[in-house]
């Protein structure tokens, strides 16, 4: 099979592509523009693969993605703007990339009759759960530029599959971690910091929650949808490790010898959600489970920025 990956330059979406190269035959085009958070150094340990290649474009631009998806059997759409606190600053290219480079590229896919097209989303959609987890068939609640952005991508994806017939899927995915994470997102930012010496910013009282989920896991689910999921279903990923905040901050604390004295509170994010949590029995009777335990897969990642400094000191 050849796949095409948008946004295959970015944290998920490379590492993607190697669980791709990894574990099957098929041949990857990666598809990306290489904005801040993509980065071709990245991608640097596969450029001798026979079965990989690079294509920088725009998902916004409808010649560039239709040039660049022709021929290819399925599409991963991972391109997207993904952090909360850009989109408080600049919603407009959240709406423009997401929404609309997500509906240019599935309406690529329908005109070129493209066998497959995954759509990855995230669990943000659902917006704060209190109690209980939420299920695929749930409404969406999204409380910011971001989730609202992706809230509208999936309903756009979708449509492709009610309105054509366009073979269309989704994943939502609680939030990864692992290799090669642009130092913005907590987890990096918090491990980088700390390997400098610097504080690390804690919002609030700490006590939202989140699942966190290593982009291993989260990759082996996506290609599992891609091959084995039905068309015009949504599938939830979780990894089952919900903790609050001011716990995942502590267990890093101890994995690089740090105090209290390092963390900083900051001023709440506006419109922070307490808590999310997605019900993944949908995926798991597809046959996947989890792998990673939070806390050896937290170790494996601070290990991994203390010894890939030449990739992220650039990025800060």
């Amino acid at each position: 099979m050849k796949l095409l990956v948008t946004g295959g330059a970015g944290f998920i979406g490379s590492n993607y592509v190697r669980h791709v190269l990894a574990t099957s035959d098929d041949e990857v085009t990666v598809f990306d523009l290489l904005t801040y958070a993509g980065n071709l150094a990245t991608l640097a340990d596969l450029d001798d693969d026979p079965r990989y290649r690079f294509v920088k474009g725009d998902v916004g631009d409808r010649e560039a993605v239709e040039q660049a998806m022709a021929g290819h059997d399925a599409v991963v759409h991972f391109a997207a703007e993904s952090h909360v606190d850009r989109s408080i600053v600049s919603p407009d290219e959240f709406v423009h990339t997401n929404c609309q480079g997500t509906n240019v590229v599935v309406d690529v896919a329908r005109r070129l009759g493209t066998e497959r097209v995954l759509h990855i989303s995230t669990d943000e959609v659902y917006g704060s759960v209190e109690t209980g987890s939420s299920l695929e068939s749930d409404p969406l609640a999204p409380r910011s530029p971001y989730s609202a952005s992706k809230a509208g991508s999936d309903l756009i994806a979708l449509s492709y599959f009610t309105t054509y017939g366009v073979p269309v899927m989704v994943t939502r995915s609680s939030n990864n971690f692992g290799p090669y994470q642009y130092p913005e997102k907590v987890i990096p930012l918090f491990v980088t910091n700390l390997l400098d010496g610097r504080p690390v910013p804690l919002y609030g009282d700490g006590m939202n929650v989140r699942d966190w989920c290593h982009v291993d896991d989260n990759c082996a689910a996506v290609d599992l949808v891609l091959r084995e999921g039905q068309p015009g279903e949504i599938y939830n990923v979780g990894g089952g490790n919900e903790v609050p905040n001011r716990a995942l901050v502590d267990m890093i604390l101890a994995l690089l010898g740090a105090d209290e004295s390092m963390v900083s509170y900051v001023p709440d994010r506006l419109g922070h959600d307490r808590r999310y949590s997605v019900d993944c029995s949908k995926v798991r009777r597809l046959g996947w489970e989890p792998s990673r335990r939070l806390d050896e897969a937290l170790a494996a990642t601070v290990d991994w920025y203390r010894d890939n400094r030449w990739w992220w000191e650039p990025l800060k």
